[in-house]
């Protein structure tokens, strides 16, 4: 038997949304289950994710240091952000928040991996793409506000980051996967094996 994700869809009796918030909702779905009876499933309703796992030509990879108020923690992350724009290709949107978060652009693009952040709570999708050949981006840096007006940058050796993740140091699901995703694509069949960046991602349609 193949070890692959596929596509499948419960019949819904019934679905409100008892919370619409600015980013983001929250639905209750009346499940048909296998046997028959129904239950109810709430879930966070989100429009997905890009993150950006930008490795230099020193090997170290560019992370932020950024408040996370659910948490309580000021946590390391790589570049990330939402897709604001329903349909809106995850490449031009990973990299715009490179440029936002961190006035850097890069020349080669893959992508690293695909992830469902909480399947069993909230529908978020996040492309987490591998960005190398990095430059300063041209032009003024962006104007940040609220949490991310406090972020620290910093370009971290990849096996630091590797280290501190096994050792439950660094927490950031986005930079978690990205770190050891990269790791075993080493240890695998290569970096130029990933998948382009343009590559088909079901859980976000996107045009060209």
């Amino acid at each position: 038997m193949a070890i692959k994700d596929t596509p499948e869809e419960w019949t819904v009796t019934a679905t409100t949304t008892p919370f619409t918030g600015n980013k983001t909702s929250v639905r209750t779905d009346e499940v048909v289950m296998p046997d028959g009876a129904t239950a109810r499933r709430d879930y966070q309703v989100h429009p997905g994710s890009v993150a950006v796992l930008a490795l230099d030509d020193a090997d170290r990879v560019l992370v932020l240091r950024q408040y996370r108020h659910p948490v309580r923690q000021r946590l390391w992350e790589i570049p990330a952000g939402l897709l604001d724009v329903p349909g809106e290709n995850p490449l031009h949107a990973a990299q715009r928040e490179l440029y936002e978060e961190a006035h850097v652009k890069a020349e080669d693009w893959r992508v690293l991996t695909d992830v469902y952040t909480t399947p069993g709570g909230c529908d978020e999708a996040v492309r987490i793409f591998l960005a190398r050949d990095l430059s300063e981006a041209e032009g003024e840096r962006f104007e940040v506000s609220e949490e991310e007006a406090d972020m620290e940058l910093a370009r971290v050796p990849l096996a630091d980051l590797v280290r501190g993740v096994l050792a439950g140091e660094l927490h950031n699901n986005c930079l978690v996967v990205g770190a050891l995703a990269l790791g075993a694509a080493r240890a695998g069949a290569g970096v130029d094996a990933l998948r382009p960046a343009d590559a088909p991602w079901p859980a976000r349609p996107f045009e060209g």
